[in-house]
């Protein structure tokens, strides 16, 4: 089936204005139902939260509509949907509630493959209750982190694993649903950061094993703000710091002050958006009677096809280039490249770029730990990263242009 990307790059008014974007991990361009279903959610009749009036309705809908569709793209109960302002402060406000029940002796376990939205909100509140923090380390030389390396440092002492489901700067793909079974065997539970992963795969929170996973809106099309997902019987024993009058209900109890319902119902625009991706993409008609989940399921089978296509094309060309290095070696990885050089810096590659209209940043991207494992400092590299609106003459270009940068 021919993937059709001309079509879905209609939908993106930012891609008429001539930047190539490489920048995806760090978030997406943003269709226009996104931004016409926040226009119209802010500028139609809103109020606080009821169903008496239009208004209320209005703001009630955003909410129950935002949580039903999160829930349909991961694989979760509506009920286990919590709203942030982003994936950052979700892991930070739940390292503290979850710190609550830990004491001197317990044990988190955080990993350096990850962002470090993932890794420093454990380690601060681990010492704050006199917890130990023990790190997992992947193997710089094929970026993999086994299910083996995570059972290596677990203990009967171990509260908590943090680790990603896709780095954000080499694509690496642990295997979740085996680091799952063996924290649990454990006694543990699981904190996933799903940020870099949902863009880039068909997500099913129960095959994966997670207890919380987190996850950003803006990588995949939509607005700014943060998600996590885990099992409502799961929050419930989760007792946060609130106002007296808020409700105690889960997810709300998570969740503080007034909800942003215009961000929802772009929340809801864009997975609507990603679950029409497959039709876009094939020329094919809507299926209404197909749920939003399997037309989520066979859109991203679609999405995963053509950027791993483009993915192989990008590093194939970049291989063929003189010193140039690639850090993205996993056997599953997302579409993220990251590329060092051997005489020339990664920040001048990405001037370069930019001087060109090409748009791939350079740097570690806060995974800091990541970056100076594979011993290039905080410096990082240059990262390529693909997006379903992602073309084959667009690789071709940057190839070209990397190319003349290597010989400037």
């Amino acid at each position: 089936m021919t993937y059709d990307v001309e079509t879905i790059r209609a939908h993106f008014p930012a891609l008429s204005a001539g930047t190539v974007h490489f920048d995806s991990p760090g978030g997406t361009q943003t269709p226009v139902s996104v931004g016409q279903a926040i226009m119209d959610t802010l500028t139609g009749p809103l109020s606080i939260r009821g169903r008496r009036s239009p208004s209320e309705r209005n703001a009630d809908d955003a909410v129950t509509g935002f949580r039903t569709a999160m829930a349909d793209l991961l694989g979760a109960d509506p009920l286990g949907i919590v709203y942030g302002r982003s994936a950052t402060q979700l892991t930070y406000d739940f390292s503290r509630h979850l710190a609550r029940d830990w004491a001197p002796g317990d044990e988190i376990v955080v990993s350096r493959l990850d962002h470090d939205a993932n890794i420093r909100p454990w380690v601060q509140a681990a010492a704050h209750v006199g917890a130990t923090v023990v790190w997992m380390d992947f193997d710089p030389s094929t970026g993999e982190l086994p299910a083996s390396a995570v059972a290596a440092v677990l203990t009967d002492r171990t509260r908590l694993v943090a680790v990603t489901a896709a780095s954000n700067l080499i694509g690496t793909r642990p295997a979740i649903a085996e680091i799952a079974d063996v924290v649990h065997a454990a006694g543990a539970r699981l904190f996933v950061d799903g940020v870099h992963y949902v863009p880039h795969a068909f997500v099913d929170l129960a095959a994966l094993g997670a207890d919380f996973f987190v996850c950003s809106p803006y990588k995949f099309f939509g607005p700014h703000c943060g998600v996590l997902a885990a099992d409502p019987a799961l929050l419930e024993g989760i007792h946060p710091d609130k106002l007296l009058p808020s409700t105690d209900v889960v997810p709300e109890r998570f969740e503080l002050g007034t909800l942003p319902y215009e961000t929802l119902a772009g929340v809801t625009a864009a997975v609507d958006f990603l679950a029409g991706l497959g039709d876009l993409a094939s020329g094919s008609t809507s299926r209404p009677s197909v749920s939003r989940r399997e037309r989520l399921r066979a859109s991203l089978r679609q999405v995963e096809a053509h950027e791993d296509s483009l993915r192989e094309r990008l590093e194939a060309g970049l291989a063929a280039l003189a010193g140039v290095t690639l850090y993205s070696r996993a056997a599953d990885r997302t579409p993220t490249v990251l590329v060092g050089f051997a005489e020339r810096t990664a920040a001048d590659a990405a001037q370069f770029l930019s001087e060109r209209r090409i748009l791939a940043p350079a740097g570690s991207f806060y995974a800091l730990e990541a970056s100076r494992h594979l011993d290039l400092g905080d410096a990082g590299g240059l990262r390529v990263g693909l997006a379903p609106y992602s073309t084959a003459t667009e690789i071709d270009t940057l190839l070209a242009t990397i190319a003349e940068f290597l010989r400037a």
